[in-house]
């Protein structure tokens, strides 16, 4: 079910472990998100989740979920949280989900403003 994954990733990654969030990937997963080059592999996120993220922490809010069918999703919710200069950001995002074998294969992020 392409839900349970969408819901599954948005806890992990807003978990203790954020780190745990690469495991949700496919090895070969492709995640594009503005300012930073495509993410391409289990080695190009874990440098991303594992320091290149500048987000510390905070709370994704799913508003809105579309599944039109078990390999595809999209998602429009809103951040709240702490970028890692100490500034709290409540900021609107849209995702885009390509999933393989309930694992994300591909994924593209867009933010309602610059800089997150």
């Amino acid at each position: 079910m392409s839900e349970s994954a969408i819901h599954r990733y948005y806890e992990t990654v807003d978990g203790p472990d954020p780190m745990a969030v690469v495991d949700l990937f496919t090895p070969d997963a492709i995640y594009r998100r503005p300012g930073y080059p495509p993410m391409v592999g289990h080695d190009a996120l874990h440098r991303f989740y594992g320091g290149e993220r500048v987000i510390v922490e905070g709370r994704h809010t799913i508003e809105r979920l579309i599944c039109p069918d078990q390999t595809t999703a999209a998602v429009a919710g809103r951040f709240d949280g702490r970028l890692n200069d100490g500034r709290d950001v409540s900021i609107g995002f849209a995702d885009f989900f390509t999933l393989r074998d309930e694992l994300i294969a591909e994924r593209a992020t867009y933010f309602d403003a610059p800089a997150v």
